[in-house]
């Protein structure tokens, strides 16, 4: 179930809802057959012993099991999560816990108290949006639900009854949370198919445009220019060969074959050619499967004993085998016997237009795989290289999981500086590298009470600017200690000084009911999400909100290792039960690069293979070309020609070729990564100079590859090959 919301003047759809939403939904709606609310939770569990451990889960309905089919490798799945205090558990972390997989009827020890009764054991999920979880709890019969109908933030799934239609069950849950919240909330629900999720997740305005699939096309696409110019390669290799398969043809014509027959025969060649390469494919794929998996961090498998895929690999062997040897075929099986048997044969000197064609074509995708490749990673460097608009180096985060570090925390922070461990530490809602809050209900003056606009919330408990090593605009960071009233204290960015429009900021009221904050500074724009987008409004409360993280600032002047140590006893010493879990800001944003390096490995790895491929041909065909003109070569050495000479005669036909591949492929890259940045807001500016490195670059590998053969040829003894006439 997802929920449309105008926010900023466009729809924003999130995949998120009230808590109450499911058993309404059930209970309301005869084509609903099942719902369930699916909420992350972390937890510290363990089996009654010493060994404890942090484990991640999801709260769910008993509905939960019989909707997404998740195998149980014991257990009932109608009757697993009826009960509050049942858990089902991975077999990971069956094995983790009580070092087996038989733990149906075993309890667990959730926190400090809460015992929880083992129902279940789940296969391990892989490939799934669940892949992370460890472990299920159930919501069973609890009344102590949120019953906020404007507060959206659990999953809904649905299981819609055989013969029920999508589009009659979202018209009747469209205005659901309008109609329970008495029209404080406009927000309208609607369905999306759990199925087109993963590729098919992003919205804009309220309509989904796609998603991740962009990618899965974009990588298929390129997979598909490689099989094209291997194949072209085969094309171009065969019909330079022609000259030697001519008589064979003639012979045959005389004897009695059919043009068909021709045809046949030349296709099956390049059939039995796709076959061998398909069954070498296959092998080079089982190897090569683990390190894949390693850099797309997936779970793929090859299933040898499934039909299916034996069918669809046979299928595509047989149109990589035709697509390769129609073009040979055609040429090789129109040879006229007479012409042939007397050594007239069009030769490679003669002009083919459909071989420069394919070359020219060839060349053009090789370009424009690499002037995008070498976009892509200028475009990671351009995010990489901007100002996060904080200090990075010794800043750590410990995440909170109980309310002994929030009591405990001023002890936390005196001794933490008392050691010299740290040089600053503050209470802060989230790690600084995430966003854990956003509103659209924020007031002040001047603003329109009826518009939603999104704005990004953060809260400290004091000291966040030294800590982190932020930059201050105007004003002061919030401090408690010195000013009382800071704790309804505020600051904003300068994204939010720029909406909210105050010619003076500090002193203005913000409204979060049941909250008024007063600003007491305005703070330099951070990047708290995607760096290659721009930081949206925020405001940074005091310490009355709730906090879910420490942010330490180590001191640099001693090795890392003893701050971090010292630092461990401390936590521990307040918080004996729970692990000291870190981690290094650095590294926490280093991960908002990962998609765009993923991208950035496989479209190197993909532009290496084009532009090898393409000179592997090319370099082919320059052999085949310098073996038909070898006397040619002598006669012009007899008569005086250089070497020199001789190698620009022979090379320059492929030169204007790919230079015109340059000229071809250039717009239509600038016009697919222009696409592809408007993307971002914060994007790498397409100079010139990228494309023409590029396209300078493939010409000299080209030239590099033709010229070989063109002076080995050019420097060959004349008489040798002058002497058979």
């Amino acid at each position: 179930v997802w929920s449309n919301d105008k926010v900023n003047g466009t729809i924003r759809s999130l995949p998120n809802t009230p808590e109450i939403m499911a058993p309404e939904l059930k209970k309301a709606y005869p084509e609903i057959e099942g719902a369930t609310r699916v909420q992350w939770t972390r937890n510290l569990l363990s089996a009654g012993g010493e060994e404890k451990l942090m484990s991640v889960g999801n709260v769910v309905d008993p509905d939960f099991l019989i909707m997404f089919s998740f195998p149980l490798v014991s257990g009932d799945v109608t009757t697993a999560l009826n009960d509050p205090h049942a858990i089902v558990i991975t077999k990971r972390l069956a094995k983790k816990l009580f070092n087996t997989e038989d733990a149906v009827g075993r309890t667990i020890l959730m926190g400090k108290a809460d015992n929880f009764k083992v129902t279940g054991v789940l296969k391990d999920l892989e490939n799934t949006q669940f892949s992370y979880i460890e472990y299920l709890c159930s919501y069973g019969q609890q009344t102590n639900i949120d019953k906020d109908w404007t507060d959206i933030g659990v999953a809904t799934y649905v299981l819609l009854k055989p013969g029920s239609r999508v589009k009659a069950v979202n018209n009747k849950i469209r205005t659901i949370i309008q109609e329970h919240s008495n029209g404080r909330a406009k927000t309208e629900e609607f369905l999306y198919p759990v199925g087109q999720l993963y590729l098919y997740s992003q919205f804009e305005n309220g309509v989904a445009i796609g998603g991740p699939i962009t990618i899965v096309k974009t990588f298929s696409l390129i997979g598909l220019f490689i099989l094209v110019i291997a194949c072209i390669n085969f094309m171009n290799l065969s019909t330079a060969r022609s000259e030697k398969r001519a008589k064979e043809v003639g012979i045959r014509k005389v004897a009695g074959a059919l043009k068909r027959n021709l045809l046949a025969q030349f296709l099956g060649e390049s059939i039995l050619i796709a076959a061998l390469a398909g069954v070498l494919s296959v092998l080079i794929v089982g190897l090569s499967l683990p390190a894949f998996n390693q850099l797309t961090q997936g779970f793929l498998r090859i299933n040898y004993s499934d039909l299916k895929f034996w069918l669809k690999a046979t299928g595509f062997i047989l149109f990589t085998g035709i697509l390769a040897g129609s073009y040979p075929a055609f040429v090789l099986s129109s040879f006229k016997p007479v012409s042939v048997l007397k050594g007239r044969v069009n030769n490679l000197l003669t002009t083919v237009t459909p071989r420069k064609v394919l070359v020219i074509f060839q060349f053009s995708i090789a370009i424009l795989v690499i002037i995008c490749t070498v976009i892509v990673t200028q475009q990671i460097k351009f995010g990489q290289e901007r100002q996060a608009g904080y200090d990075k180096d010794h800043l750590v985060n410990i995440s909170i999981y109980n309310d002994a570090l929030r009591s405990n925390f001023n002890q936390i922070k005196r001794e933490l500086l008392s050691t010299g461990a740290a040089t600053a530490v503050t209470l802060a809602m989230s790690p600084l590298t995430d966003n854990w809050s956003s509103a659209v209900s924020l007031g002040w003056q001047g603003k329109d009470p009826s518009t939603k606009i999104q704005i990004n919330r953060y809260a400290e408990s004091g000291d966040l600017v030294r800590t982190a090593g932020m930059h201050l605009v105007q004003g002061r960071d919030i401090d408690v200690v010195n000013y009382p009233l800071d704790s309804t204290a505020c600051l904003i960015n300068e994204s939010a000084l720029a909406l909210m429009k105050f010619k003076n900021p500090i002193g203005q009221v913000i409204y979060d009911e049941p909250i008024r904050w007063h600003v007491v500074g305005v703070i330099r724009n951070f990047i708290q999400e995607s760096p290659y987008q721009s930081v949206k409004p925020m405001i940074i409360k005091g310490p009355k909100e709730w906090m879910g993280a420490i942010l330490v600032r180590l001191n640099g002047l001693h090795p890392m290792k003893q701050d971090i140590a010292v630092a461990k006893k401390i936590f521990k010493k307040y918080n004996p039960i729970y692990p000291f879990d870190f981690t290094f800001t650095d590294e926490d944003y280093a991960t908002k690069f990962l998609l765009e390096q993923f991208i950035g490995k496989l479209a190197f790895l993909f532009a290496g293979l084009v532009i090898f491929i393409s000179c592997l041909g090319l370099f082919g065909l320059a052999t085949y070309i310098a073996q038909a003109r070898v006397k040619e070569i002598g006669v012009r050495k007899v008569l005086g020609a250089s070497v020199a000479t001789i190698t620009i005669l022979l090379s320059r036909e492929f030169v204007k070729l790919v230079a015109l591949a340059i000229v071809i492929a250039t717009p239509v890259a600038w016009f697919t990564m222009h696409n592809w940045l408007s993307n971002y807001d914060y994007r790498v500016p397409l100079g010139w100079g990228t494309f023409a490195l590029s396209g300078a670059a493939v010409l000299f590998i080209a030239i590099g590859t033709v010229s070989y053969q063109s002076v080995r040829a050019s420097l060959a003894n004349p008489v040798k090959s002058l002497r058979t006439e």
